[in-house]
């Protein structure tokens, strides 16, 4: 069964650090890019960062500076470290991978609190 799985949520104050990752299993095709996104209660479901086969990266300008995404291409797994927490980054995070053969598998969410 193809799966993406992350974890790494939790409750953290502002100014704080955190790292997500996400691992992709039962996929039987390559992975082109891989992504985070990002859905705050209320709101639409948005994008944060997305890094390529190759290792190109692209951030959204609320997150940049702050956050970076990596990946390792032999174990299928994305991570995303989280730097200078700020209440707004407070939301469910989604791992999104696109796959080869034109599909996309998005992950079961993990939330991030940013709170004192």
């Amino acid at each position: 069964q193809e799966q993406l799985v992350e974890s790494g949520g939790g409750l953290v104050q502002p100014g704080g650090s955190l790292s997500l990752s996400c691992a992709a299993s039962g996929i039987t095709v390559s992975i082109d890019g891989m992504a985070w996104y990002r859905q705050a209660p209320g709101k639409q479901r948005e994008f944060v960062a997305r890094i390529s086969r190759g290792g190109f990266t692209k951030y959204a300008n609320s997150v940049k500076g702050r956050f970076t995404i990596s990946r390792v291409n032999g174990k299928n797994t994305v991570y995303l470290q989280m730097n200078s927490l700020k209440p707004e980054d407070t939301a469910v995070y989604y791992c999104n991978a696109s796959l080869d053969n034109g599909r996309g598998l998005w992950g079961q969410g993990t939330l991030v609190t940013v709170s004192s």
